[in-house]
């Protein structure tokens, strides 16, 4: 894993300073190695930071060139099939001078050019620069594992790992997008291409970009989308025994390719569903398997090892049991600080104390995530399924009144509020926003210090919904779109390496993906008493018998206990309240500080409006 920046303009670059900044600031991404190359003509700059996974050697060296010096590039992920690759392109007459990933990206590109992305499995965000054709080449992964922001300005295009490579320049642009803070407020997260910066954008996930430094034209597009439902999967009998067989294989393979490095290896096991197959199929691969799980004191709750026990005796694993301390406040403002476009989601915090943990005995970790999103395992799948059999019972003349009441006489955060609000929605078509942070109303409220804010947030994720009648495909479809790519491979990415420590996912293995949406039918994902079917099914293939299948714990932290009283209350009030400039609505903030006294949920709430502020004064960003 690594952190990558650069800049391509039509005429030499006279400010390189920038450049040297930004890899600085992304130090934590690569903390072994660091690089910068210019062009002889001094158009192009790119800066690397190496966390060095696959040869160690000088030879993994970035920005790499080829052999002829026409091509160079900065990467930051790893190419899961690069051995098979590599293997190909040699039969086609390249030679190769290293055994990095890196320089088998740059041959894959001289034999295929851009379509070389349809040929690589693996996490990745790289730009390569083509002398030949004076051409920046940008891309990032199928699923967005690996971030990659982008500007491109007056002719000129700089992109970066992270934002805060871009903000490293002192006279880069700090407005806020209005549109996009309207969005991370109903949703928690900015989504798609948009930043929370004017001026920015992300490279959504299985995109490209290809920047022309002659004319400073730009050309983007989509190279891979998620496959549609087979039609006999979603109809008729399915034979499960066949479906298991290749579900099976294919983690199998995707596991045992994402256990290669030349560094120390281990696997996050929690005991649930999918660390445990990861687990067992690590263990068929490799017969030296470290497993990690971690424990926090006084939270019984939250207390996984039992289960992870089970699983590391079972198999055999060499078992690590770490602790974490008690979270202190004095984290948020370095969080509010790494996750540089603001993201509303308190998991960050476990998530960074675990792999602060998990990087003192290896560098590379294997989770598993996208197995809620890809095999149905969230418990509001259960609810969109029940609301839809309930509804069908109520006539819309009276069902969406009891919606539009709801969001204006129910105060927010009050149990049930969200689940009437859902009522107004058609479920033939649309999807509810499951985990709203504050909807129209509220919003208008939050920032009635600024006139005519653009409630824009619903129709842009209106126009995100699936076309599709199956509520089921629908739904899961948008988690893995929307949600899994701007809140959990966020949170993932910027807490593991804020410690430097490289998470990969055997479940986002574009082939399983394939799999999940092509050819498995939405009864073997989730009904309306069970999730992750096929995924137990397989469970009882290779997990011992005393295994809980029905367990379903979340990665959190007991925030809302926290802000009953004592430092994270005051940390955020003074925050919120404390300060003269704060964007929000003080009489708002204050209702739901009393709200969450009086037991309403909005902890989570409170979490999005105290990041933002944190974030935005960090970076002194406005409005």
């Amino acid at each position: 894993m690594c952190g990558i920046i650069g800049i391509s303009a039509r005429s030499p670059v006279s400010n390189r300073g920038w450049l040297s900044a930004g890899s600085n600031v992304l130090a934590h991404r690569g903390p072994d190695d660091t690089g910068e190359w210019w062009s002889a003509d001094g158009r192009i700059g790119l800066g690397h930071r190496r966390l060095a996974i696959i040869d160690l050697s000088p030879g993994g060296h970035q920005p790499m060139q080829d052999a002829k010096r026409e091509l160079c590039i900065v990467f930051n992920g790893e190419i899961y099939n690069f051995v098979d690759l590599r293997e190909e392109l040699q039969a086609k007459g390249h030679v190769f001078c290293s055994h990095s990933d890196t320089e088998v990206i740059l041959a894959a590109y001289r034999e295929w050019g851009t379509d070389c992305l349809s040929h690589l499995n693996g996490m990745f965000a790289f730009a390569l620069y083509d002398d030949r054709q004076r051409q920046l080449f940008l891309a990032r992964d199928r699923a967005g594992e690996k971030p990659l922001f982008y500007a491109l300005v007056n002719g000129v295009l700089r992109f970066a790992s992270e934002l805060k490579g871009l903000m490293a320049d002192p006279d880069f642009s700090r407005r806020i997008d209005p549109e996009s803070l309207d969005c991370y407020l109903a949703m928690g997260f900015v989504p798609g291409e948009r930043c929370m910066l004017q001026g920015v954008k992300k490279l959504p996930p299985a995109h490209a970009l290809v920047f022309n430094m002659e004319n400073a034209h730009s050309r983007l597009w989509q190279y891979w989308q998620l496959p549609e439902l087979d039609v006999t999967a979603a109809a008729g009998p399915v034979n499960e025994d066949a479906l298991l067989d290749e579900l099976e294989v294919l983690l199998e393979d995707a596991v045992r390719r994402q256990l290669v490095a030349d560094v120390p290896v281990g696997v996050l096991l929690s005991g649930g569903v999918d660390s445990s197959l990861i687990t067992a199929m690590a263990v068929r691969a490799s017969s030296q398997v470290k497993t990690f799980t971690v424990r926090f004191p006084g939270h019984a709750k939250h207390d996984e090892t039992r289960h992870a026990r089970l699983i590391a005796r079972h198999f055999g694993t060499e078992h690590i049991e770490l602790e974490a301390v008690a979270s202190a406040v004095d984290l948020f403002p370095r969080l509010a600080r790494q996750f540089d476009e603001p993201m509303a989601d308190s998991s960050m915090i476990p998530t960074y104390l675990v792999s602060q943990l998990i990087r003192e005995h290896c560098t590379v970790a294997l989770g598993g995530d996208g197995g809620d999103e890809l095999f149905g395992g969230y418990g509001h799948y259960n609810q969109l399924l029940r609301l839809q059999r309930r509804l069908g019972k109520i006539p819309r003349i009276v069902s969406v009144p009891i919606a539009f009441m709801a969001e204006r006489l129910l105060p927010v955060g009050l149990k049930g509020r969200n689940w009437m609000q859902r009522l107004g929605i058609n479920l033939d078509a649309g999807l509810p926003l499951m985990a709203s942070l504050f909807d129209r109303s509220s919003r208008k409220q939050l920032m009635i210090k600024t006139h005519q804010w653009p409630l824009v947030a619903e129709a842009i994720r209106e126009r995100k919904i699936p076309d599709t009648h199956d509520l089921l495909q629908r739904a899961t479809r948008m988690d893995y779109q929307n949600y899994l790519t701007e809140d959990i491979l966020v949170k993932v990415d910027r807490a593991s390496m804020l410690n430097s420590l490289e998470i990969r996912a055997p479940l986002l293995d574009y082939r399983v993906i394939e799999f999940a949406f092509g050819k498995v039918p939405s009864h073997l994902k989730s009904t309306v008493s069970s999730r992750k079917v096929l995924m137990k099914k397989l469970c009882g293939r290779v997990l011992p018998p005393e295994f809980d299948q029905q367990r379903k714990q979340g990665f959190s932290i007991p925030l809302a206990h926290w802000l009953q009283s004592g430092p994270w209350h005051d940390f955020f009030h003074d925050v919120l309240l404390g300060a003269e400039d704060c964007f929000f609505d003080k009489k708002f903030i204050r209702n739901l500080f009393d709200g969450q006294k009086r037991g309403r949920t909005n902890s989570e709430r409170l979490f999005s409006l105290v990041l933002f502020e944190l974030w935005r004064k960090e970076y002194n960003v406005v409005l």
